[in-house]
């Protein structure tokens, strides 16, 4: 919610008034390099660069977010989702260093959501909805298939960002930061979940 109404807050600003709330909030490599602006590592993860970004980022939220909190708890969920926003942010500032390019999205944080979901939930299925020129399917298939074809897209993607010298647009190395720290805490709340179980 709070990702929305900062969104609608950015839409009503000029075009000079947003750039100027953006070099204050949003993530600048330099910066932080500098030892500035660190407090934009956690605030950028709230900020979004357009309607596309926000409802993408908003549905992965959606989707996958809330078998993780049901097993650690809202508390829990909320300090691993903070935490994995700013680590993500700190791999994009470490492979960016020097760059004044604004980054802004909870797309690091979302990764850290599906690299634990990843290792909590292999096997739960997942609905895709498929859109094949002139007519639309819905498929199912495992998280885990899901997640391995998104994580080859992220390495991909970087790769190819990292062979150009304008970039993307996308922070890849904040969404690998992200699902890195994802994965290894998935494995944290996995085991426990089950020394939970079996204590009960």
């Amino acid at each position: 919610m709070l990702n929305i109404i900062i969104f609608l807050y950015q839409s009503s600003l000029t075009p000079e008034g947003l750039t100027i709330f953006l070099d204050h909030f949003s993530t600048i490599p330099l910066y932080i390099g500098e030892g500035h602006h660190l407090g934009t590592l956690l605030s950028s993860m709230f900020l979004h660069g357009s309607i596309v970004h926000l409802l993408g980022n908003m549905m992965f939220l959606w989707v996958f977010a809330d078998n993780i909190e049901a097993t650690i708890g809202n508390f829990t969920f909320v300090l691993f989702y903070l935490a994995g926003g700013v680590l993500a942010s700190l791999a994009h500032v470490y492979f960016n260093l020097g760059s004044d390019v604004p980054s802004l999205g909870a797309s690091g944080a979302i990764s850290a959501v599906l690299g634990a979901y990843l290792i909590m939930f292999p096997r739960s299925r997942i609905k895709v909805i498929v859109f094949l020129i002139i007519f639309v399917r819905q498929i199912s298939m495992t998280a885990l298939a899901f997640l391995g074809l998104w994580i080859v897209l992220q390495v991909v993607g970087t790769v190819q960002s990292s062979s150009t010298l304008e970039g993307s647009g996308v922070a890849w190395f904040a969404h690998l930061g992200g699902l890195g720290f994802g994965l290894v805490m998935g494995f944290v709340f996995k085991r426990q979940a089950l020394l939970m179980s079996i204590s009960s």
